[in-house]
């Protein structure tokens, strides 16, 4: 076995809450990626362009396959326990790789939706259970998440979740962000 697969099999719990599962990413969830993704409505409040090709998302697989090798932790891919669908991805990451807001070397909270699964309470369950295992299993102690300023469902996700705002900041192409943090 490869160190790569070893470590991703050490992460894999039993992870769930009420209506949805967690698990890794893998190379078999391009397709779904991809749907979700190429999507301008999904895309609208990112900072990345819809994708163009499943290339793309494999890319971005390896990517979070190297931060689960490199920090043993990284976003999930969420299902609905109920039918097996996916709809998304959840959970929290490292990072490590760039500068966000003046700031590097945090843990984020972050999740990314398809859209036929908005306004059903997936982001706030979700939200509610990373925030649990954040702090109970994983030990850590502060986290951070980002929003665009006008993305009000995301924003009222993360202040009913007990995140404090902290700033708005700009990006270099002078778009706003919301800059959110809480403290077990």
């Amino acid at each position: 076995m490869n160190n790569s697969k070893s470590i991703i099999l050490k992460m894999v719990q039993k992870l769930e809450s009420k209506r949805l599962l967690f698990k890794p990413f893998e190379m078999s969830d391009a397709e779904s990626l991809f749907k979700m993704d190429k999507n301008p409505n999904v895309h609208k409040y990112l900072w990345q362009q819809p994708v163009q090709n499943i290339q793309e998302v494999e890319n971005t697989i390896k990517k979070v396959l190297e931060q689960y090798n490199r920090n043993k932790t990284g976003r999930y891919i969420t299902i609905l326990k109920e039918t097996g669908e996916f709809i998304g991805w959840t959970g929290i990451k490292f990072v490590d790789d760039h500068i966000e807001n003046g700031n590097t070397n945090f843990y984020d909270y972050g999740y990314r939706l398809d859209e036929p699964f908005w306004g059903k309470g997936y982001a706030s369950e979700a939200t509610k259970f990373w925030l649990q295992h954040s702090f109970n299993n994983m030990k850590i102690k502060e986290l951070h998440a980002y929003t665009h300023f006008e993305n009000a469902a995301s924003n009222h996700i993360l202040k009913k979740s007990e995140f404090k705002f902290i700033e708005t900041y700009l990006t270099k192409d002078n778009t706003s962000w919301n800059w959110w943090k809480i403290i077990k």
